[in-house]
């Protein structure tokens, strides 16, 4: 069987019942695309609000030692927590975990609230990072699988740039909310009411996952059932990701690609947005950044979505405009790192008046378009290797663990003050590895079509057992002439 992208590509296509999808009210709510603005918007209130404070340099603080240490001990739990969040995602179900994820990033927000009132409350912001590595592991795992499980093949790419255009809006909003309450402020520091706004913001965002359907009773555009896992016991679900590795060791070239993806934000986000704007001008810096990921996610998806060209053709076509893009900003932005260090005077300074200010919000443009094209490509690497809502939280569960890991030995060496042209010229190079290796895996493993039989999970039973291609196209075929 093959999941193809529109009906009637194959003779064995003809064993899989499709439904009509439902019309009205009822129909809409159960659309891939409705639920996929929805898991947007649960990313809008947490995760992309954390980035509109993170995007501030420091948390909003003048000192950025508490902000970088706090992120330390988050992307520590992160790594660990998201290395197994798929396995928890699929034993709990996309929903609830989704649900959990939430809680953290309030807690977060307001710990920054805490500092403000009581400055000595550090060690507070530094555990509710903690808190919240543990909460994204769950919230990430969830989001990956579902916002690659619902679209088609020929719609992957389309429906990652709508995610990420909505989860960049929430950085874009909160940002514009710092640049207004904190237009005249010249303390350095970020005033209560911008951390309260945020606050009141990310309790909204808990209760969306509520409102979500059950991703089983969603049907695909061309008339087909997301594919679901079975929720076997934990034993099981630890053994898929053994299998995941064991089945698909391809999924190992993309590593360092998912190790980097996040390590670049110390230095754009303390090191060059914190380090050189004041408290105006690194607000609005922000804003830029976050709205110039709207465009890069939705420019990627013209690419990696073109039906005009193989799914080959265009994975490698979109590694290379990464390549170009990586070289273009870091070239850029190496001219500027030169001409200051940790202990240069007068860092801080550059304003939205001043002539020094233009190039340098340009360049950080091109950082938020890079960002997003790399965000957009590496989900859909993974969405190319498979259907499977279960092996793909597991996938998605490895890239937020790696991510989380570059991340937190990156702001680790910010926090203890490594020089900044070290951080620039490590980020530099981890990216150029990241897609090197990612280009056999690209070679050996994207095919045009993903089969069922390249599907391990949603094959297993609850022994562990891996069931024959034909027991699953039966049993879909069944629910769906059923539901």
């Amino acid at each position: 069987m093959s999941y193809h992208d529109e009906k009637g590509g194959s003779e064995s296509d003809a064993q899989v019942a499709y439904e009509t999808p439902t019309t009205g009210w009822k129909g809409t709510y159960y659309k891939p695309l409705t639920q996929v603005v929805m898991l947007g918007f649960v990313c809008f209130m947490g995760p992309g609000l954390f980035n509109a404070l993170n995007g501030l340099g420091g948390g909003g603080q003048l000192d950025a030692t508490t902000s970088a240490n706090s992120n330390v001990a988050l992307y520590s739990t992160f790594a660990f927590v998201g290395f197994f969040a798929g396995s928890i995602n699929n034993r709990l179900g996309s929903k609830l975990t989704l649900q959990l994820g939430t809680l953290g990033y309030c807690l977060y927000t307001g710990s920054y609230l805490a500092l403000n009132i009581h400055p000595k409350s550090g060690a507070f912001v530094v555990a509710a990072g903690a808190v919240l590595g543990v909460c994204a592991g769950l919230l990430w795992a969830a989001q990956g699988s579902l916002m690659l499980a619902y679209p088609t093949e020929a719609q992957k790419g389309t429906y990652i740039a709508i995610f990420w255009a909505i989860f960049n809006l929430g950085g874009v909003v909160g940002s514009a909310v710092s640049f207004g309450s904190n237009f005249h402020n010249s303390a350095g520091t970020v005033g209560n009411s911008t951390y309260i706004a945020f606050i009141i913001l990310t309790a909204i965002g808990i209760a969306i996952p509520m409102c979500m359907a059950d991703p089983r009773r969603v049907i695909r555009s061309d008339g087909s059932r997301v594919i679901i896992p079975l929720h076997p016991t934990w034993k099981t679900q630890l053994y898929g990701l053994y299998l995941t590795l064991t089945t698909d060791p391809m999924i190992l070239l993309l590593f360092p690609m998912f190790y980097c993806s996040n390590y670049f934000y110390t230095w754009q986000f303390n090191d060059f947005n914190g380090a050189l704007f004041t408290l105006r001008g690194r607000s609005l810096n922000s804003f830029i950044y976050w709205t110039s990921q709207i465009f890069g996610a939705i420019g990627m998806s013209f690419i990696l979505d073109n039906s005009r060209y193989r799914r080959r053709t265009r994975a490698f076509g979109g590694v290379a405009v990464l390549m170009v893009m990586i070289f273009v900003t870091h070239i850029w932005g190496y001219f500027y790192q030169i001409q200051y260090t940790r202990h240069t005077p007068g860092l801080q300074s550059i304003d939205i008046l001043d002539k020094r200010y233009i190039g340098r919000v340009f360049l950080y443009i091109f950082f938020g378009f890079l960002d997003a094209m790399w965000q957009t490509t590496t989900y859909w690497l993974m969405g190319a290797i498979s259907n499977d809502a279960g092996k793909l939280a597991i996938m998605v569960g490895f890239y937020k663990s790696l991510q989380s890991a570059g991340a937190a030995g990156v702001w680790r060496t910010d926090a203890v003050g490594i020089a900044y042209m070290n951080i620039f010229i490590s980020t530099w190079v981890l990216l150029i590895a990241g897609l090197l290796f990612a280009l056999p895996m690209i070679h050996l493993r994207v095919k045009d079509h993903t089969e069922l039989a390249d599907e391990t999970l949603v094959r297993m039973d609850d022994k562990g057992n891996l069931r024959p291609v034909e027991e699953v196209q039966f049993e879909e075929g069944q629910v769906a002439s059923s539901a």
